[in-house]
């Protein structure tokens, strides 16, 4: 089933530390909170220095949205973060400190329990029309950029405004409709019991 997250009717939730705000986009299962989830995927507020939480068995995936950017000391060795390299992957078990460039940034968290499943992050670049199919049992789109993005299916058409996102049946084809924009595509796939007879071969 297709849905529709507008980002107009999602609430900031503050850090117990003060240096920022995570706004949830959506978690699987629907009902699972920090310590149970499978995947997650959020947009967090950066507004001072400081120290990442940790989640030992979690792969992260940190893209930056809006901003100047920031640095990330990940268990010592320090990577920026910027337009020009706007993303990264880390454990989310390592030690990772935060320091802002100039001012605030705006970011796009993926997570994903690495013992249950794994995630692909992609990023496009769209001007006019475009196809896109979601391969994944989980498909998350994101408009990153652009005033607005519509979709069209052969059963449905869904309008985004700008951070909005959209829950995608896999293997339904979509019809891609912008001026100038970018998203983000999140594909969560969950391990068979054949890939872990595998892993205990």
């Amino acid at each position: 089933m297709t849905v529709l997250i507008p980002f107009a009717g999602l609430a900031p939730a503050p850090w117990k530390n003060g240096g920022g705000s995570t706004i949830e986009i959506a978690i699987g299962p629907p009902d699972a909170g920090f310590d149970d989830f499978d995947w997650r995927v959020s947009l967090a507020t950066i507004a001072e220095d400081g120290a990442f939480s940790r989640f030992p068995g979690v792969d992260r995936t940190l893209a930056l949205v809006d901003g100047h950017g920031l640095t990330l000391q990940i268990d010592g060795e320090p990577t920026l973060i910027s337009d020009a390299e706007p993303v990264i992957a880390f454990d989310g078990d390592s030690e990772v400190q935060a320091r802002l460039n100039r001012g605030p940034t705006l970011d796009f968290n993926v997570m994903s329990r690495s013992e249950r499943c794994w995630h692909q992050f992609g990023r496009r670049r769209l001007s006019g029309d475009s196809t896109f199919v979601a391969r994944a049992e989980v498909t998350v789109l994101f408009l990153a950029e652009g005033d607005s993005l519509q979709l069209a299916s052969d059963d449905e058409r869904i309008g985004l405004v700008r951070y909005d996102a959209v829950i995608l049946d896999q293997g339904t084809v979509w019809s891609l409709e912008a001026g100038q924009a970018t998203i983000f595509i999140v594909d969560v796939h969950y391990y068979s019991e054949d890939d872990d007879a595998e892993m205990y071969d």
